[in-house]
């Protein structure tokens, strides 16, 4: 028994050996996963603490006010009204657009943002960037009305601390056709140059001051222009300086009897929905901006007035056989005659000589005082702000008045040469040209009677004898009846008249019988169309106009008329 005993202790003692290895392990299981725990307590509290206090700061940011130096007030994305032809079509309108601001309080890494944004902007002035985005304020343009390709592309770069306000930007339909009438505006949208800014001045300004200019209450500003003339005339420009290889060219269609404005137009010109190069000086418009000396157009006026006055008559002549020779200058004929000339023939070969024996009947006070009463010696009234002031001699002397009674001597806008030009042919009233519509009652209410209305039946006759059988032929249109008087004037280069640098310039009305319409057309420096021809008005700027009279007659609503032509004629429109 005693050995039963002591096997049975032996046996039992490996069991609780084995037990006290089993505790032993699980004691340290449980002091291991107790401290693991520990851990990831402390971790998730640190992780939930640092994500505590981004939300906190978020809701902070989201709640704060935006510091003085953030966005602009709303008058940056002023309405502007709709600017609309005589027939309702659209010539400037408002479109929204988005520009792209900064907080520079928020972004990370100017550096970075810098270098994304170039990516979509490549002109983005790194410098004068990264010292906007280095402040701490609280709002800064980085580049106003982008494209909405632009805005995209910014919007998927992600770029904290960037966002995009809609503004309103000006969209002009037709591009450059109109650019010189219709003006500019600058990036908050006021007016600053042509009818843009001539609108502004009226009022609009001050409204968009007070917050009252609603795009709701806005009617649209109707121009007296006609788009489709407009074209037109623009189509031509475009052409003829192709043609003619010129420097600039100008046109405008005035109506005689209301003095609106109905088509204008100077190139070089710009595109007002990309305006980069509209201060380019070459780019100034020519018609109304820029003065020049006239030529052979004012030999119309120095007629006009001689006739007027009534010491010249249609049948009296003057003496075309040799120069005048005066205070050390000689006066010439282009084309002379060598002959005595009649009132017709002096006008018809566009004689210097008979021209200055004309103006030396009438006198220089006369001539001064006819010419101030055309309006061609005074700045223009009209509501366009780009209007030069004339230039005339300080003192006028004999010399003085033989040139300027053939175009040198005074320079004058091409614009008022042509208001001018309708004063002679419209019976002798002068009104003041309007880029707003306006009636004819309206018109002859504001007319000065500036010429006898028998002294205009005249020089329309001379005007249609001109198209008929001188220089003007070129522009004559068949229906239409148009008359003009060409100019050619020589440019002073070096302090000298150069003879082969030209500025030429014709003027024509229709129908002559009745005139409604004057078009003046102008090439600064033309060269011969081909090789071995010349380059004067004739040529050039009498076809521009008579095209211009071709492509627009009807639209203007003047209907031809053909029973003067030969019956052939007529049978073979017909």
């Amino acid at each position: 028994m005693r050995i039963v005993k002591q096997m049975s202790s032996l046996l039992r003692r490996p069991a609780r050996k084995a037990d006290d290895e089993a505790i032993v392990l699980e004691g340290a299981r449980k002091r291991s996963g107790g401290s693991t725990r520990a851990r990831m307590a402390i971790t998730f509290a640190l992780f939930m603490g640092v994500y505590a206090v981004i939300g906190g700061r978020l809701v902070y940011l989201g709640l704060e006010d935006l510091p003085a130096g953030g966005p602009p007030p709303s008058r940056v994305t002023a309405n502007r009204p709709d600017i609309v032809d005589r027939n309702g079509m659209v010539l400037a309108t408002d479109i929204k657009s988005a520009s792209l601001f900064a907080e520079p309080r928020r972004i990370i890494d100017p550096n970075e943002a810098i270098e994304k944004l170039r990516t979509i902007l490549p002109d983005l002035d790194y410098n004068r960037t990264y010292q906007r985005l280095s402040t701490d304020a609280g709002f800064v343009w980085l580049r106003r009305q982008l494209s909405p390709r632009q805005q995209a592309d910014i919007m998927a770069l992600g770029i904290p601390g960037v966002g995009f306000r809609t503004e309103k930007k000006r969209f002009y339909p037709g591009g450059a056709t109109a650019s010189h009438v219709l003006g500019l505006v600058n990036v908050d949208n006021r007016g600053t140059a042509g009818m843009e800014k001539y609108i502004d001045d009226q009022g609009l300004a001050d409204l968009q001051e007070s917050g009252l200019a609603l795009a709701g209450d806005l009617s649209p500003v109707k121009l007296s222009l006609d788009l489709r003339v407009q074209h037109i005339v623009h189509d031509e420009l475009v052409t003829a300086m192709e043609k003619y290889n010129a420097i600039a060219a100008g046109a405008v269609v005035l109506n005689a009897k209301t003095g609106e404005v109905i088509a204008m137009a100077s190139l070089p010109d710009y595109d007002p929905n990309n305006p980069f190069n509209a201060l380019e000086k070459d780019r100034l418009n020519r018609m109304s901006a820029g003065v020049f000396e006239m030529g052979s157009t004012f030999k119309g006026f120095t007629t006009a007035m001689a006739l007027d006055s009534g010491l010249v008559k249609m049948t009296d002549r003057f003496d075309a056989t040799a120069p005048i020779r005066i205070g050390g200058h000689t006066i010439r004929d282009f084309h002379g005659k060598g002959r005595v000339l009649t009132v017709p023939e002096v006008f018809l070969y566009s004689s210097n000589i008979g021209t200055a024996r004309m103006v030396d009947v009438l006198g220089i006070e006369s001539q001064r005082n006819y010419l101030k009463q055309l309006g061609l010696l005074d700045r223009m009234t009209t509501e366009l702000p780009e209007v030069a002031r004339p230039t005339e001699p300080a003192t006028w002397r004999k010399i003085n008045s033989i040139t300027i009674s053939f175009g040198h001597g005074v320079a004058t806008t091409p614009l008022q040469t042509a208001v001018a030009a309708a004063a002679v042919l419209n019976g002798g009233n002068l009104i003041n040209p309007t880029f707003l519509p306006r009636s004819e009652d309206r018109a002859m209410n504001q007319a000065l009677q500036v010429l006898k209305p028998s002294t205009s039946d005249q020089m329309r006759y001379l005007f249609r004898y001109n198209a008929e059988n001188g220089s003007a032929r070129r522009a004559e249109v068949p229906g239409y009846f148009v008359g003009g008087k060409t100019g050619t004037a020589e440019k002073v280069v070096n302090g000298r008249y150069a003879n082969d640098v030209r500025f030429n310039a014709f003027i024509a009305g229709f129908p002559m019988n009745d005139p409604e319409y004057v078009v003046l057309t102008i090439l600064d420096e033309p060269k011969p169309e081909k090789a071995g021809m010349s380059a004067t008005a004739g040529l050039n700027t009498a076809p521009m106009a008579g095209n211009i009279v071709r492509r627009s007659a009807a639209l203007l609503g003047v209907k031809p008329d053909f029973s003067h032509e030969s019956g052939a004629l007529l049978a073979a429109y017909q």
